[in-house]
């Protein structure tokens, strides 16, 4: 299966789902709002695909066939063309409703509509569109070449084929699919995630250990690759926290609301790897 894919918003997660898009052989429009963020997508995609170069992961021709079945643009216009949409802009659902519906005006009548949402109930995003039975959730995880997964979210009316089309295209870029077949605010994994961390966050916080042994202990004593303190800095500080505010406001449950100390370091900029500190320093 390949296509058209547009996928909204030029960030880590957008051109990252732009990228294993246009490796499997789509025609990808990458759209977001300014040149500079474009610039900035097209930059990252190229670091990546040449990092898989030097690996011998991915053949020269290959990456140069790639990059030229991307193209960027800041009209969402593009989006009519399109088999596939994928949206990953900003996780808040007002934004959201922007862009879906705007997607709902343009888009042809078969086109899938998907959403790159960690957290916010499909069936919420849905709402604002005409189409809610071809709108569905498609959770990739970062970096996108990386991870394997992608988290597929039914919305209360998604239907088969919808979910079929998202399945096929998903696996086509080489991720592993999991259904989320009840679609509960941050699905399966954004809630698993959430719980930890907010629980190694407090223990953090409360001076019972720290970050790193809090990280060492997850990595030797469960098998984790990268500890919970490390994920959130490789996520984004305020990703997660917003990502637990909204799963927190649609269940009350207390444990996933976050610790006084996430949103003080969301507040005083220290959001993880993007900007160099976080519960780790990163110097490069």
């Amino acid at each position: 299966m390949a296509g058209k894919v547009c996928v909204v918003g030029a960030g880590l997660m957008g051109s990252g789902i732009a990228q294993v898009a246009a490796v499997a052989g789509w025609q990808v429009s990458l759209r977001d709002v300014s040149d500079g963020a474009l610039d900035r997508g097209r930059q990252a995609i190229e670091s990546s695909l040449d990092r898989l170069v030097a690996k011998d992961r991915l053949a020269g021709d290959d990456r140069d066939a790639a990059l030229g079945r991307i193209a960027t643009t800041t009209d969402l216009d593009v989006a009519a063309e399109a088999d596939v949409v994928v949206e990953a802009v900003f996780e808040r659902l007002d934004v959201k409703h922007d862009v879906f519906r705007a997607l709902d005006g343009l888009c042809a009548e078969t086109a899938v509509l998907a959403t790159n949402t960690s957290a916010i109930p499909v069936t919420s995003i849905a709402a604002v569109t005409q189409r809610p039975e071809q709108v569905v959730g498609t959770h990739f995880f970062s970096p996108v070449p990386m991870m394997r997964l992608c988290e597929l979210v039914r919305g209360h009316k998604t239907s088969d084929e919808t979910l079929a089309t998202a399945r096929a295209f998903a696996e086509g870029t080489g991720k592993t699919c999991i259904v989320v077949e009840r679609d509960v605010a941050g699905f399966v994994t954004t809630r698993l995630v959430s719980a930890l961390v907010m629980e190694a966050v407090a223990l953090y916080e409360a001076g019972v250990a720290s970050a790193a042994d809090i990280d060492l202990a997850c990595r030797l004593g469960f098998g984790h690759p990268m500890g919970p303190l490390a994920t959130t800095d490789l996520t984004g500080v305020d990703i997660l926290r917003d990502a637990t505010l909204n799963i927190h406001a649609e269940t009350a449950d207390p444990k996933f609301f976050p610790p006084e100390l996430l949103s003080r370091m969301v507040e005083a900029g220290e959001l993880g790897r993007k900007s160099g500190r976080g519960f780790f320093r990163y110097d490069d």
